[in-house]
């Protein structure tokens, strides 16, 4: 795991150094610079295979005439480096340099043939042209900007930001859609002028003109399997144990990231079995026992026989690192997990440099409990009209409002809020933040009006046009892949390990996994109401019954108890009305309604202002001067 920065174009040595040295927590065991006319490569290392020199970045061909950046893992590269022996001199046991000789062969098909994560920069000499590449499942951020000629490239915004020639502007449409989605949606980032190349993509650029190609598709109806339970369930322990097996690799020290949960849970038992040694699992837990699944994670591990650690924190440890981790953050994102995903990288990063996730099951397998309440709406939908509004509706709504996490009043007033409306758009109504009535009423009037007639769902609707399948489970399943775990999971999971320059590889979103897993039948993944349903009968008798059964909890924090309490203070200077007023955004007669109604418990706007607050520490640290 790595950090890139760099241009085609315009620029110079103390532009690219200043660029990298951004990155320096993606990368503290070596930099490395390559300059020659109007290209620069830079690049922050991580040791992970090949822990030598040999492994130096920026890296070349034999001629020097094909140089490479590259952040990430291919986990084929032993099996393509076969392919490749006795055409080319390796001078290193690196997976960087598999690249650049079966680029050397194919060309830009190179990236078809990567089994792995990864964001990749290719300068070719000979035909003065630069190429960007990015992962199937979108694993690794990779940002550019065009300005005129010149391409400026890199991991993180923040590296752009150091570019002489970009000026800083907040996009004031995408702030519109990460208001909705409490995220940033690729391909656009918070800045105007900065992009996100999107998963399965590669760029060319040749000083004139960008192209860009895809290399991959996300397929429901490519090919069958076999549907029968027992086989899919057979095959599926195949691609499971491939993938996890993959992942082992490493020349450096490694572990599981351990939840307790079936996911994590599962790639620990692959592991584990895949190895002659005992695995090092990791867990964080709380005092609070509300969000604490630490005696999960010490279960499972007993049960497999790991080396399991774990820190027991109070919930304080995680309101100290809120500014912290903000000030890091060069994109805003609502996401509150992102803190105890810090902790537990941070606890973890004393004794390993890579861990294995279990990101991805979820999406995959129909794990959330919207997948749920997705196939409640069929059966609510049938229930008349007048009993639903004077009724049902009309009890949920005097339902006191409670600040435990995810209580059942704000479960099914969620539900109800989100159930009206075109279909498509269901699931951000149910799992985003401000819908359009309150942006309308968030933003200053004048702000409103360069936004308002957007369409803010333009990114749902290019995934589904593209979209091989009219199922609309498939649908739901396509537009987490390429939306909330994207930008939202794998965003928070990247940014949090890295602050503490650890990798993580993620298994279950091994590409061959996944086009397995869209072709099974849905009645596979979301039984009835059984959520994860052949991934439970894949870890019967692998794993404890209890951790087989359980009901999926994740990373919850105290969100609303915090905004009424210790993070009351902060969150009331940062959505003042005299900050809200210069900074000429928002209506701050509206804001200080939604503290009003939270902290009196007349509503529970926990999602609203902490994705409010998020962005005013994002603004602070980024924009204010």
């Amino acid at each position: 795991m790595c950090g890139i920065a760099g241009y085609f174009g315009k620029g110079n040595r103390d532009a690219l150094s200043e660029m990298t040295k951004t990155l320096h927590h993606r990368g503290p065991d070596d930099e490395g610079f390559f300059v020659d006319k109007n290209v620069g490569l830079g690049h922050k290392r991580l040791s992970i295979i090949d822990l030598s020199l040999a492994g130096h970045q920026p890296m070349s061909n034999e001629n020097d005439t094909v140089w490479l950046v590259f952040n990430g893992e291919i986990y084929n590269f032993k099996d393509l480096r076969e392919e490749l022996k006795g055409r080319h001199n390796f001078k290193s046991n690196t997976d960087t340099e598999v690249i650049i000789h079966l680029y050397e062969e194919i060309g830009e098909r190179v990236f078809e043939k990567l089994n792995g994560m990864f964001a990749i920069a290719i300068y070719d000499k000979r035909k003065s042209k630069i190429i960007l590449a990015r992962d199937r499942m979108g694993k690794k951020p990779l940002y550019y900007s065009l300005l005129g000629n010149n391409l400026i490239f890199a991991s993180e915004v923040k590296a752009i930001l150091k570019y002489p020639l970009f000026k800083k502007e907040l996009d004031l449409k995408v702030l519109n859609k990460y208001l909705m989605y409490e995220y940033v949606p690729t391909p656009d980032s918070i800045f105007k002028n900065i992009k996100k190349l999107e998963p399965a993509n590669f760029l060319v650029f040749d000083g004139q003109k960008e192209k860009i190609n895809k290399f991959w598709n996300i397929k429901f109806n490519n090919g069958t399997c076999d549907f029968k339970l027992d086989n899919a369930v057979k095959e599926l322990d195949k691609k499971f144990n491939l993938a996890v097996k993959r992942r082992l690799i490493s020349d450096a020290p490694l572990g599981i990231f351990l939840s307790g949960g079936i996911d994590s849970s599962a790639i620990a038992y692959y592991a584990q079995r895949n190895s002659n040694k005992k695995i090092k699992t990791f867990s964080i837990g709380f005092k609070e026992s509300s969000f604490d699944e630490s005696n999960y994670a010490r279960q499972v591990a007993k049960y497999l026989g790991t080396d399991h650690s774990e820190e027991i924190l109070d919930s304080k440890k995680c309101l100290e690192i809120i500014p912290k981790i903000a000030s890091q953050l060069d994109e805003p994102i609502a996401d509150s997990s992102i803190l105890p995903t810090y902790l537990l990288s941070n606890f973890a990063s004393s004794k390993v440099k890579v861990v294995l996730g279990g990101d991805g099951g979820d999406e995959l397998f129909c794990g959330y409990d919207t997948f749920i309440a997705h196939k409640m709406v069929e059966f609510y939908d049938k229930i008349p009209l007048f009993v639903r509004k004077k009724i049902i509706e009309k009890i949920i709504s005097y339902l006191p409002t409670s600040h435990k996490n995810i209580s059942f009043d704000f479960k099914a007033k969620s539900f109800i809020k989100g159930f009206y409306g075109k279909r498509e758009y269901r699931d951000i109504r149910w799992m985003g933040s401000f819908d359009r009535k309150e942006r309308e009423n968030l933003f200053h009037n004048s702000m409103w009006s360069n936004i308002s007639q957007d369409n803010e769902y333009i990114e749902i609707d290019n995934y589904l046009s593209m979209l091989d399948s009219n199922d609309y489970f498939n649908q739901l399943i396509l537009l987490y892949l390429r939306m909330y775990m994207m930008d939202d999971i794998l965003v928070k999971v990247d940014r949090a390990s890295m602050m503490n320059s650890i990798e993580v590889r993620t298994p279950l979103l091994d590409y061959e996994l996944v086009e397995f897993a869209n072709k099974l039948p849905l009645k596979y993944k979301i039984n009835g109401f059984k959520t994860k349903y052949i991934l439970r009968k894949l870890m019967e008798g692998k794993l404890p019954l209890e951790i087989i059964k359980r009901k999926k909890k994740g990373f919850g924090m105290p969100i609303a108890s915090w905004i009424s309490g210790d993070l009351k203070t902060m969150i009331l200077d940062y959505l003042s009305e005299d900050v809200i007023k210069k900074q000429g955004l928002f209506n701050h007669i509206y804001i200080n309604k939604l503290l009003s109604d939270h902290f009196s418990k007349r509503k529970d706007n926990r999602k609203k202002i902490w994705t409010l607050f998020m962005f005013q520490l994002w603004h602070y640290k980024w924009l204010k001067n």
